[in-house]
């Protein structure tokens, strides 16, 4: 009996037995096509066949090393006796791909779920990292429901600069505000531009790529520490070697996506969330993961681990440290050891053992790094969910990066229709915008960016920054960077771009945030906000061809995953004929 509860597979069981090991015209075309590729009847005869999705591109910095990282996993396939397979897939790359990675999330999902349906793969290692690629990746792993494990890549060295140590993206956006406020100079910039990003890997503070690996990894998704180690490390290498290993022990097993996957892994997937201060974004990713697995994670859900969950990691942007250090601290198993009280240790991992046993004798060796509980950086609410009649389906924010003066807050509507809008006229002299103003973007959600895109961290004005103001409140049903900060309000539902509340605002209308409450009101009287919507009027499409039109017509809001509707639940499709 296996460690997944059922008998211990026998090659002639295999998925791929139907390509390879059938004695008919259909397989004996297989066969020599294999034989055509170089291989021989050796290495594919009676063993597991592996499928590697790698999500490596030359225009994507943070899957540099995963040409490597992939010739080290088969290594691994072949010394536990498997056959691996090499299979590329969309790589999205987060700083260039436009309008938003977002768009593009759904469609590597789709992929990876076609690939590992209409190929002979007895099992996957999903190869990812960057912020959208995980959970794409892991969501058509679990609609297909065929063995699979996650390779993090794992986050970037240190950054530094004249004895300064940097962080991607948060220090990116800090150093551009003091860049536009006058303090630093166009050298300056540049000397910064070029020590931010010092390797491969992803972003090293605790934003979504940061956030949603170590969600993998609690979730039971990938072998126990793999999220942790940083990209160029050798321990890296090693890992890959291990999970290759691992993945074909899980195929004769047959442990599977959803064997591992359930409400309760769901619940320590929130809790890590909250206790890391992680991205806003990872509150989108995990319903549509949960809803691939046949599991409801309503908004609601969230907000009760919000409001009794402390932030003990003291990592960028809430924090002090990098990614880096956390690993040295002893990494997501240490953080998980001190966080164990609050998790549901018996979930099931792809390593075969119980997250309570993979995180045994975990320790911590920097107390600063990885906080106990006792000792948070922040109480609860590291992450939370506003309602109010601006947000009548929910809308996020992340208190711990916030000014805590702004927590409670009224203010009037500045009101840029779109980000151009805003582009345009952010650093007017001339706008009509104060400290205690509220920002406010609208068009800018899952049909409106379109994809979602993350502008939600808008600039604070030219002139506001000249008087020392770096933080004020901000409203959008755009996204934002997991390595952003501030008093920024997101994922605001519905969106305005399908008549949300947020279409309606005007400039100079009171907005009122609570955050102990749980608020965010318009104060405009209903039957004022009924005469507006009657004047609204719905815009046109933003595609009229291709992918983007099939996106509009099935993109499902912030609160359901921004999944598409036809892919978020549904029974399993029927396995390909063979013929």
């Amino acid at each position: 009996m296996s460690v997944s509860g059922k008998p211990r597979k026998k090659s002639e069981e295999l998925r791929s037995h139907r390509w390879f090991g059938v004695d008919d015209l259909r397989s004996f075309g297989h066969r020599s096509r294999a034989y055509q590729i170089g291989f021989g009847r050796e290495d594919f005869a009676g063993k597991p066949v592996i499928g590697i999705i790698n999500t490596w591109s030359d225009i994507n910095p943070c899957h540099t090393h995963f040409r490597q990282r992939a010739e080290e996993v088969k290594r691994g396939i072949w010394q536990a006796g498997g056959f691996p397979l090499e299979l590329p897939a969309i790589s999205l790359s987060e700083p260039f791909q436009k309008p938003s990675t977002m768009l593009y999330r759904n469609l590597l999902a789709m992929e990876t779920e076609e690939m590992l349906r209409s190929y002979p793969l007895d099992g996957a290692v999903l190869m990812g990292g960057c912020d959208k690629t995980t959970p794409a990746l892991i969501m058509g792993a679990t609609s297909m429901n065929i063995p699979s494990i996650f390779l993090p890549a794992g986050p970037m060295l240190r950054g530094h600069w004249r004895g300064q140590t940097l962080g991607s993206g948060s220090d990116a956006w800090k150093y551009w505000a003091e860049k536009r406020a006058g303090n630093i100079d166009d050298n300056d910039w540049r000397e910064i531009e070029e020590g931010i990003a010092r390797s491969p890997g992803h972003c090293m503070t605790m934003g979504t790529a940061s956030t949603m690996g170590a969600i993998a990894e609690v979730l039971g998704l990938t072998l126990s520490g793999a999220s942790s180690i940083p990209a160029p490390d050798s321990s890296h290498s090693r890992m890959a070697t291990r999970t290759g290993r691992r993945i074909v022990e899980m195929v004769w097993d047959d442990l599977k996506p959803r064997d591992v996957l359930s409400a309760a892994s769901f619940d320590n997937a929130v809790t890590l969330a909250m206790a890391v201060g992680g991205s806003t974004n990872c509150i989108i990713h995990l319903v549509a993961m949960a809803g691939r697995a046949g599991i409801d994670l309503p908004l609601s859900r969230f907000d009760m681990f919000s409001r009794k969950v402390p932030v003990i990691a003291n990592l960028r942007p809430n924090g002090k440290f990098l990614m880096e250090d956390f690993y040295f601290a002893g990494g997501l198993r240490a953080l998980l050891g001190e966080l164990a009280p609050m998790l549901e240790l018996g979930c099931a991992t792809v390593s075969g053992k119980t997250l309570g046993e993979d995180i045994a004798g975990a320790r911590n060796n920097e107390p600063d790094v990885i906080r106990p509980l006792d000792n948070p950086i922040s109480g609860p609410g590291g992450l939370c969910v506003l309602f109010g009649n601006l947000a009548p389906n929910g809308a996020v924010m992340k208190p711990a990066a916030a000014d805590p003066r702004l927590a409670k807050h009224t203010g009037p509507a500045v009101v840029f229709d779109d980000y151009n809008d805003m582009a345009a006229r952010i650093d007017d002299p001339d706008l009509d915008v104060t400290a205690d103003s509220v920002l406010v973007l609208r068009n800018s959600g899952p049909q409106g960016g379109p994809g979602m895109p993350e502008w939600g961290m808008l600039p604070v004005p030219k002139k506001l920054l000249a008087q020392g103001v770096r933080d004020m409140v901000r409203i959008s049903d755009a996204r934002m960077s997991g390595t952003s900060y501030g008093t920024c309000i997101l994922h605001v539902s519905p969106e305005s771009y399908v008549g949300g509340p947020l279409a309606l605002v005007r400039s100079g209308d009171m907005i009122a945030l609570d955050v102990a409450e749980r608020r965010l009101d318009l104060l405009v009287s209903d039957a004022e906000l009924a005469a507006r919507r009657a004047n609204w009027k719905a815009p046109p499409p933003r595609y009229e061809r291709g992918y983007g039109v099939m996106f509009a017509q099935h993109i499902t809001q912030a609160e359901r995953g921004c999944d598409f509707d036809y892919l978020h639940a549904g029974p399993a499709t029927p396995e390909p004929e063979i013929h």
